[in-house]
């Protein structure tokens, strides 16, 4: 399976409305339920209303695009990772599954899925 890297700094935070997101922006996830509105976006693009912010996030994606019936893909990288005791945020769009891990573990869950048979671009 193919990972592709994002280029960018990644910030996962909570606003009070959709309108303090700037929804021109490139990449971005909105996240609504009844409780909160959460937004993982570009660092340097991140709303200036937060009411919670934590900085410090990478991110790679499977590339292509995931049929709904394949099982287990995010069980399997979020556990190889786990066994390394390394932490993920996950978010998915109807293609594909992004995964978000801090700063400091990214080259090292890289290199631990190109171990276990992970193609890395």
């Amino acid at each position: 399976m193919k990972l592709k890297k994002l280029d960018c700094k990644l910030t996962v935070c909570k606003v009070a409305s959709v309108s303090d997101i700037n929804l021109s922006d490139d990449f971005y996830f909105i996240g609504r339920t009844y409780e909160e509105i959460s937004v993982v976006c570009e660092t340097g693009k991140t709303p200036n209303n937060t009411t919670a912010r934590e900085d410090g996030w990478k991110g790679f994606y499977i590339t292509g695009t995931l049929d709904f019936s394949l099982t287990g893909i995010l069980s399997e990288l979020s556990g190889i990772l786990a066994e390394n005791k390394i932490g993920i945020f996950a978010v998915s769009t109807y293609n594909t599954d992004y995964i978000l891990v801090k700063e400091e573990n990214f080259e090292r869950a890289l290199s631990i899925l190109a171990e276990n048979g992970y193609t890395i671009s």
